[in-house]
């Protein structure tokens, strides 16, 4: 009986042992996770800290100094082009669209904000390979230039074998190349041509890449519209037969990424454009046309302005609460429609 007894208690006191043991790993585990999750908050919460505007003539200078180079023609704009990337890579959290762990892969609007960062890199990057760089359209391309156009052109979230970072720092590299032989007495290989139809080309695409963002900012209330494909010639056909009007609205989830990107868009155009009136003041004088590169600055600089709402809200036209993408699409149009007036000075003679 008294063995029995005796079994009977070591049983229980190991059953007890085991269940505190479990419980008190139970308790570590949480306590690991909890940290682990709040220090994943407040790492979100600062890699989502968009970057300042910065005075990109004071930038280039530093850059110049460092060289021990003049800033030639073009030394600006090539400078900006590398300062975009390079923040990409570099602002606070790194470049977080192709992360797969926390927190990088819930940020999502900042994401959005590379995005529009990186549009406008890749833009201005062709420019320089098929315009800027060359004196006619017969002449070779810049073999720097060759490479870094479709480095960052390369995948935007691929994580590994070959992560996008990897991707864009040859790039980044080889747009360094450029700009030290651009900038080199001793070469004339490499050039930059500020004329006013490379300027004009350039804007072109820079219009098209607003206009597409208003549309979609003042989609965020929804809206009809109709097909305008073939408006203004008698004689134009299209592929297949477009429908009549059509309601369009963004989806309630993609409102803020929408706007985020839109964000991004203007913050490096707004760097590019006073390069651009730097390297290009000479052409934009002579056009008259320089106050009116001026006014599109102002208006995208607008766009920047601190966001004080937790949340993108998203009120109706005229309704109680703002429409964040309202506003926004606002000042985008206004420097696209400015945009329209720059390019009709540049096409004059």
């Amino acid at each position: 009986m008294l063995k029995e007894l005796s079994d009977f208690l070591r049983h229980r006191k190991e059953d007890i042992h085991d269940y505190l043991g479990g419980g008190v790993l139970a308790r570590i585990i949480g306590g690991v996770l909890g940290v682990y999750l709040l220090s994943a908050v407040v790492l979100g919460w600062w890699w989502s800290s968009e970057p300042d505007v910065i005075d990109v003539n004071q930038y280039s200078q530093q850059l110049a100094q460092e060289m021990h180079r003049e800033r030639v023609t073009g030394f600006t704009t090539a400078a900006t082009l590398l300062f975009l990337t390079q923040t990409l890579l570099d602002k606070s959290g790194g470049y977080i669209t192709n992360d797969i762990f926390p927190p990088g892969i819930w940020l999502d609007n900042i994401t959005s904000w590379e995005y529009g960062v990186l549009v406008q890199v890749r833009d201005l990057s062709r420019s320089f390979r098929k315009d800027l760089s060359r004196s006619q359209s017969q002449s070779s391309e810049d073999p720097d230039l060759i490479i870094a156009e479709p480095q960052f052109h390369f995948d935007n979230d691929s994580w590994a074998l070959p992560a996008t970072e990897s991707e864009y720092l040859r790039g980044i590299k080889a747009t360094k190349r450029y700009l030290a032989r651009l900038s080199d007495p001793k070469q004339s290989g490499a050039q930059f041509y500020a004329r006013a139809d490379n300027l004009t080309t350039w804007l072109s695409d820079v219009g098209n890449r607003l206009g597409s963002l208003s549309r979609r900012l003042s989609e965020s209330v929804g809206r009809e519209q109709l097909d305008l494909g073939l408006a203004g010639d008698a004689n134009a056909t299209q592929s297949t037969q477009a429908e009549g009007a059509q309601e369009r609205k963004t989806p309630w989830m993609d409102i803020d990424n929408v706007f985020y990107e839109a964000r991004g868009t203007p913050w490096a155009l707004v760097h590019i454009l006073k390069a651009v009136e730097h390297d290009f003041r000479s052409v934009l004088i002579n056009k008259n046309a320089l106050v009116s590169l001026q006014q599109i600055i102002i208006e995208l600089e607008s766009t920047q302005e601190s966001v004080w709402s937790p949340m993108i809200l998203n009120g109706s036209g005229f309704g109680l609460l703002a429409n964040h993408s309202l506003t926004m699409s606002s000042y985008i149009a206004q420097a696209g429609a400015a945009l329209i007036d720059l390019r009709a000075l540049l096409k004059q003679g």
